[in-house]
Order: C-alpha cells, then sequence, then structure tokens
C-alpha cells in the first residue's frame, strides 16, 4: 500500500520486526478449525500468516484507509472478512454465533476500556492473545503487595488466567511508541458462575477499596458497607485494598450483596 501515515488519535504504532511477528506466531496455540477474531490488523502484517491457521478470520478495524487496504490485500481469500467498527462497540454475537479467540495489537489509548468490553463477552470467547503496553500486562498480572496491584489486577484475574508472555521493543514498531510492549494471553474463567449484579457490585467494591490506596478498607469502604461487614467477611477494616487477594475481593463482595439481598 503508499505509506500509510499513522493516526495518533487512533493510537496506531505498526508491527514491522520480522523477528518480532515470528515470536509471535510461535505464541499461537488455538485449534485449525478456529474462528479468529483480530482486533486492530493495521497493515496486515499479523493476518497473513493467522489466516494460513484458522477456519475463519474476522478483522476489526476502524481506519478507513487500512480498511480498504486490507479488503484488497485480502480479496482472494475466502476465510477472510472484515468489519468496519470501533472495537469498543463490537458485539461478538452480532457478528459470529459461535465461540471465538480474539487477537490483536491492542490500541494503547483504550486498552482499559476495550479489555473490559471483552471480559463482558467472555462466554463467547475460547482465549484472547493481545500486545499491550508491558506496564498495562504487568497491572494485570500482579499480585497483592506489590506497587503494580491495583484494580485492574482483581478485576481481570476474576475474569480471566493471566498468562504474561514475550516483551518487544519499540524498535519493532513504526512509529516506536514511547513505552515497551509485552504479549499477554489470557484465558477466560468459564466456570465463573457470578451473575451481572454480583459482578458490578464486585466491581464497584474493588474501585472504592482502590479509590486511596492509603487509606484503610473502614475508610475507602465507608460508603458501601460498615466495619462489621468487613469483619463478617473474614477481612481486617485496617488493612489496605493492596493487601487483600482477588479471594478475599469475592468474598466481601458476596458477604455485602448477600446482606442487601
Amino acid at each position: 500500500m503508499s505509506q500509510h501515515r499513522p493516526r495518533k488519535r487512533f493510537g496506531q504504532h505498526f508491527l514491522t520486526d520480522e523477528f518480532a511477528i515470528n515470536e509471535i506466531m510461535e505464541l499461537i496455540d488455538y485449534r485449525p478449525e478456529a474462528t479468529l477474531v483480530e482486533i486492530g490488523p493495521g497493515q496486515g502484517v499479523l493476518t497473513a500468516p493467522l489466516l494460513e491457521r484458522c477456519a475463519q478470520l474476522i478483522a476489526i478495524e476502524i481506519d478507513r484507509d487500512l480498511s480498504a487496504h486490507l479488503r484488497h490485500r485480502f480479496a482472494d481469500q475466502p476465510k477472510f472478512r472484515l468489519i468496519e467498527i470501533d472495537a469498543l462497540k463490537l458485539q461478538l454475537s452480532d457478528i459470529f454465533d459461535g465461540p471465538v479467540t480474539v487477537v490483536g495489537n491492542l490500541p494503547y489509548n483504550i486498552s482499559t476500556p476495550l479489555l473490559f468490553h471483552l471480559f463482558a463477552q467472555r462466554l463467547q470467547i475460547e482465549s484472547m492473545l493481545f500486545m499491550l503496553q508491558k506496564e498495562v500486562v504487568e497491572r494485570m498480572a500482579a499480585r497483592p503487595g506489590s506497587k503494580r496491584y491495583g484494580r485492574l489486577s482483581v478485576m481481570t484475574q476474576y475474569y480471566c488466567v493471566v498468562e504474561p508472555l514475550i516483551e518487544i521493543p519499540p524498535s519493532a514498531f513504526e512509529p516506536p511508541p514511547k513505552v515497551d510492549s509485552q504479549m499477554v494471553r489470557l484465558h477466560p474463567r468459564q466456570t465463573t458462575l457470578a451473575n451481572s449484579q454480583f459482578e458490578q457490585s464486585l466491581s464497584n467494591l474493588v474501585t472504592a477499596a482502590f479509590a486511596h490506596r492509603r487509606k484503610t478498607l473502614r475508610n475507602t469502604l465507608a460508603g458501601l458497607c460498615d466495619a462489621a461487614t468487613i469483619i463478617a467477611a473474614g477481612c481486617d477494616p485496617a488493612a489496605r485494598a493492596e493487601t487483600l487477594s482477588l479471594e478475599d475481593f469475592v468474598t466481601l463482595a458476596s458477604t455485602l450483596y448477600n446482606s442487601k439481598e
């Protein structure tokens, strides 16, 4: 294609390094009969090899110029399908009836809301393989007591098993981002049985708990529950959010949720 100028508003940084591309392809572990949904295919450097390893690939691209290029490049590929849409508005059930594997180099400027948008649709997702800002992956995988541990850690680990993978330097992209990147694989927890009301209650609880990291649960959760409820859940009202495990938060949210039924 003619030289495409990366659009800052779409957070575009195109992967160009062949070594990095080959390393990413070695991470592929989905079934050959799988249907892939690729978010942000860009110029198609991953799309081409991905098409060789799946039954169908549905590309999600918001940029009109890139969409035109992709349609032309893969016009002779019956397994290729392109949907020109904002990924934040994507409903997987609207584009495919069965389970899908989601892959992509996610735009860093919308990565967190996009992740949560996909978590809400996890029952249709077999696995996810993404390239993200390294700092975001570290937060997703962080354990209690670490500086990176926070709302993103707890909620991501509630929805998925997080598997950090290879790191990719800025030099692998054009233009080079100002941050390091990292691949991460997410395995949705299909066994999670909580309903949407409980999950919203958990999200509200975790958000409030980490709103002021230096304050204790007694203070940060004052608007949601009292010290007695925190104690009933087996937690210390004098503890800080960063010391609680995922299981602690789920137990606390369950105690709070059940007390209101």
